[in-house]
């Protein structure tokens, strides 16, 4: 169902068409809320909403209060941000490069990031692998692992600019080259396993399953410095990408930068996706999942689609975080594995529709 204003309505269709996107974003609100306290309830020892509500206004030295504080609310808080993060980055590349099929994994730039955070583990020693199950890699210097991520990040990120202002725009184009750059960054990981030691290996392996639960306190500090700023740029630029939605050259004429705008959102995403990757390890098909669920509902208005996507991703990946603390309890599966699944498919049936175009 696609919320369309018929042509000639008037002033009253117009107000109840964006009262209707307006209550679409508030009940993607309320799931968001519902799924944060479902992901500090549910786990290998389920907590009663008595002992939630307690341990957060009245913490204590039990059990509860330490599983709450130390591991469930980093963990859902993590879900949240990296997973609103995602989607925005994916909606402003999207835009930016005005193909529908675009985002951080499918563009290559995670893998890219990825890359970035295997060649600290191995070359500059940043990361180890602990024999804590509930903390398989331990990182030694998380600055170190962001830098090297967000430039793996920033080159993959250059290579698509390039080619989408002086080569060619095509989704078709834009697609295979990230399908090359994902290859290409993979190929370069493999390769830094070949150098490394057992440890390594292991921490490199580990750190391609996307996995919330990783994240501490300080991880999440650095997480949201980052994504919740770059969010807040993307909202207060979002006329400028209805702008770029109709064509360049229609940006240009109501006095839109286009230049600048696609720098500094390619810029931004790229950015959130290495931090997000340097944390909590590659989460797939986020940013192409929530944008485009999102889309069929509110439509391309940035005002609503940038805020829809954000409480979207934010859903999906707690949604995923959940199910995959249950569905082979006590063991917890990888996140990204889940999110695969759920993108995978889409991703195939947007190629298909697009060829049929």
């Amino acid at each position: 169902m696609h919320l369309d204003i018929p042509p000639g309505a008037g002033v009253e269709d117009y107000n109840r068409y964006t009262h209707r996107k307006v209550l679409f974003l508030l009940l993607l609100c309320g799931i968001a809320v519902l799924l944060f306290f479902l992901g500090i309830i549910i786990g290998s020892m389920t907590l009663s909403v008595a002992d939630v509500f307690s341990s957060l206004f009245h913490p204590e030295d039990d059990n509860a209060s330490l599983i709450l504080w130390s591991i469930r609310i980093p963990r859902v808080l993590a879900a949240l941000i990296s997973g609103a993060g995602l989607a925005a980055a994916g909606v402003v590349m999207q835009s930016v490069l005005r193909n529908p099929l675009s985002s951080p994994y499918t563009l290559g730039i995670s893998h890219a990031a990825g890359f970035g955070a295997a060649f600290a583990i191995t070359i500059f020693g940043a990361g180890t692998l602990s024999h804590n199950l509930s903390d398989a890699v331990t990182i030694r210097n998380p600055y170190i692992i962001t830098i090297c991520a967000f430039f793996g990040s920033m080159i993959a990120t250059a290579i698509l600019l390039v080619v989408a202002r002086y080569r060619s725009s095509r989704p078709e184009v834009i697609i295979l080259l990230g399908v090359a750059l994902a290859a290409l960054f993979t190929a370069g990981t493999t390769f830094l396993q070949f150098f490394s030691s057992t440890d390594q290996i292991a921490a490199i392996v580990f750190w391609t399953f996307g996995d919330v639960g990783r994240a501490t306190w300080s991880d999440l500090a650095i997480i949201a410095v980052v994504v919740l700023p770059a969010i807040g740029y993307f909202f207060w630029s979002r006329w400028d990408y209805n702008a770029v939605d109709a064509g360049d050259d229609t940006a240009r004429s109501v006095g839109v930068n286009v230049e600048r705008s696609r720098t500094i959102g390619m810029f931004l995403g790229s950015l959130i996706t290495a931090v997000v990757v340097s944390f909590l390890g590659i989460i797939g098909f986020i940013g192409l999942l929530g944008p485009h669920m999102v889309r069929r509902i509110v439509g391309s208005d940035h005002r609503y689609l940038l805020p829809g996507a954000c409480f979207m991703g934010a859903i999906l990946l707690l949604a995923a975080d959940i199910v995959a603390r249950v569905i082979i309890a006590p063991a917890v599966l990888p996140v990204g594995v889940l999110t695969a699944f759920l993108g995978a498919p889409l991703f195939i049936y947007l190629i298909l529709g697009r060829l049929r175009m």
